[in-house]
């Protein structure tokens, strides 16, 4: 790979590894008993699609120390992908969500291999929890076997610990602050722990650890990754009720009908009046919110201006990693590469 970022070429190559590896892995789990068989589907599944943001941020972060392109780190770096798409089944599974990616998500596909059982729906949910822990032992194992240095790898070892705990915090916070009155401060926090953090910030200081980068290196890493992991979630917030959920592959209507706790909604509650407040009171939460009840939130939503306001904390974040980014004296191939990556997380349709 030539030291000019080429984001489709490292998509390519990342993919490759994902469908090599967890191919292999889901024959071996079909061989214990074909009832398994659809299960496996859904591993694969799993990481069909994807913009593999997460492994690009840890492959620059090791080639920012200086180290040079590796196949071994590749597939290190292809992990975070593992890490993301079991996220994402737990995060559907929680949700409730009926798509992803245009397509049934886990639990809603799973009750085919369980329709003729007594409780189908919820039999189908647990095979899903199912499938997103075996996505995550996945991601640990991919890891170990990247073929990198063991010493390499040791280095990295205990981030695996702290990406486990913040990401599962932050899955925690959303259950528990949904339904709660709005408050920016939560939801941001929420942000920070769910998304953040797992998307830019870890697998940065991962590319690092493996690399031997130093403390300066590192806290720069963590200054350029949150605001912009911030960015890139608020950026999914103003998607999942404005995008076009044929780009995004998402229904626009969870975030509204889960009463959850963006940084969107807790935008809008605070430019509220009483008013206001009373009538988004009454359409929250609601899992009946037909088309012209999401109309009506996205309205009280324009005319307070609360999506601008987000599209102005998404342009401040974006400045506040590059402006940092510029400190860092990594490399000129690097530096571009990650101005390039911050500027597709944060500005995007899908």
């Amino acid at each position: 790979m030539s030291d000019r970022w080429e984001p489709a070429a490292f998509k390519a190559r990342v993919d490759e590894v994902l469908r090599h590896f967890v191919a292999a892995e889901a024959d071996e789990l079909s061989a214990i008993d074909p009832l398994l068989g659809p299960v496996a589907g859904q591993l694969e599944a799993a990481v069909a699609d994807g913009k593999r943001l997460r492994s690009a941020f840890c492959y620059w972060g090791w080639r920012a120390v200086g180290q040079p392109d590796s196949d071994a780190l590749v597939r290190a770096a292809a992990s975070m992908e593992l890490v993301h798409a079991a996220a994402v089944v737990h995060d559907d599974l929680i949700d409730d969500s009926p798509l992803r990616h245009g397509r049934p998500s886990a639990h809603i596909a799973l009750r085919g291999a369980v329709r003729r059982r007594p409780r189908a729906v919820a039999a189908a949910r647990s095979l899903a929890m199912l499938v997103g822990d075996l996505l995550m032992s996945l991601a640990g194992q991919l890891f170990a076997t990247s073929g990198l240095p063991a010493a390499y790898l040791a280095r990295a070892r205990p981030l695996w610990s702290l990406l486990a705990r913040e990401l599962i915090a932050g899955e925690c916070l959303e259950i528990l602050r949904t339904g709660a009155p709005p408050d920016i401060s939560a939801s941001l926090k929420v942000i920070r722990y769910k998304t953040a953090k797992y998307t830019v910030e870890q697998p940065l200081l991962i590319g690092a650890a493996l690399a031997g980068a130093g403390e300066r290196l590192r806290q720069g890493y963590s200054a350029y990754g949150l605001p912009l992991g911030e960015a890139f979630q608020l950026r999914d917030d103003l998607l999942g009720l404005f995008g076009d959920p044929e780009r995004t592959g998402k229904a626009n209507s969870d975030d509204v009908r889960g009463h959850r706790p963006t940084a969107l909604l807790a935008e809008t509650w605070r430019l509220a009046d009483a008013g206001e407040r009373e009538r988004l009171g009454s359409l929250l939460g609601r899992r009946d919110l037909d088309e012209e009840g999401l109309d009506e939130v996205r309205a009280v939503m324009r005319g307070l201006k609360a999506p601008d306001r987000i599209e102005l904390m998404i342009g401040e974040r974006v400045d506040e990693a590059l402006t940092v980014l510029g400190t860092l004296n990594a490399p000129a191939p690097a530096t571009a590469a990650l101005t390039a990556l911050a500027r597709s997380a944060a500005i995007r349709l899908s």
